[in-house]
């Protein structure tokens, strides 16, 4: 069993071992979400926000190398790959793309909890020896994913804490406003300076003293945003 709820994203276009999968996972208590081609799967990657991805190589769009090329440059969610290509050649290459774990075809189903509950575990116990990270009045407890502010609880969406998570990620630094959309949103997203404008707005008003006047969210003209003043 699962130790606690999660999110795993299937990406196969095969619908019987999607099927395979997904009873697998769902019967240890994991929320499961598919797609079918590598394209989808990156959508759902950037929207849903999954704590694992297992992904299929020979996708009928694009290869899944590919696929993890492209989520390596905005995530760190850890990628298990299921495929048929067993050739040690290919493993490397996966592992070289960013993949976590590499499980071939065909698979049993012990094994392939077994390697979940792995990744799982890992990206759990990062969460919880993350520390706190506060700048001015405000606390944010990455473990527990609260936020306050002079000790009180300030109520962020979760877009909003995405893009605070992003800023601190990279605090004193100055970040583009392609960097955060790509990061926030997904690469499909990365012209869309509106949603940045908008939701930096929002974090200003709930986090800043004088949002008009800000302090820690820092406009970088023409270029983006930087988060001054974490310790």
């Amino acid at each position: 069993m699962i130790d606690m709820r999660h999110t795993v994203l299937i990406v196969e276009d095969d619908p019987q071992i999607r099927r395979f999968v997904r009873s697998t996972l769902q019967s240890n208590d994991v929320e499961v979400v598919e797609a079918d081609t590598g394209r989808a799967g990156l959508r759902e990657i950037a929207t849903r926000q999954p704590d694992l991805v297992v992904l299929d190589l020979g996708l009928p769009d694009t290869d899944g190398i590919d696929v993890i090329r492209e989520l390596r440059g905005w995530t760190q969610v850890p990628v298990i790959v299921l495929s048929a290509r067993s050739s040690e050649a290919m493993k490397v290459s996966a592992l070289d793309a960013g993949a976590d774990d590499y499980l071939t075809k065909p698979f049993g189903v012990s094994e392939l909890l077994a390697r979940v509950r792995a990744q799982l575990r890992r990206t759990t116990r990062a969460l919880e020896e993350a520390p706190a990270v506060s700048f001015g009045e405000i606390v944010v407890d990455l473990a527990r994913r609260e936020v306050t502010r002079a000790g009180q609880p300030v109520r962020l969406t979760p877009t909003e804490y995405r893009l605070l998570s992003v800023l601190m990620r990279h605090a004193g630094r100055v970040l583009t406003h392609r960097q955060l959309l790509r990061d926030v949103w997904g690469p499909a997203q990365v012209d869309n300076a509106h949603y940045l404008r908008v939701y930096m707005g929002h974090l200003r008003q709930k986090l800043e003293k004088d949002p008009a006047q800000p302090e820690h969210i820092i406009t970088e003209t023409a270029v983006g945003y930087r988060l001054m003043g974490v310790r």
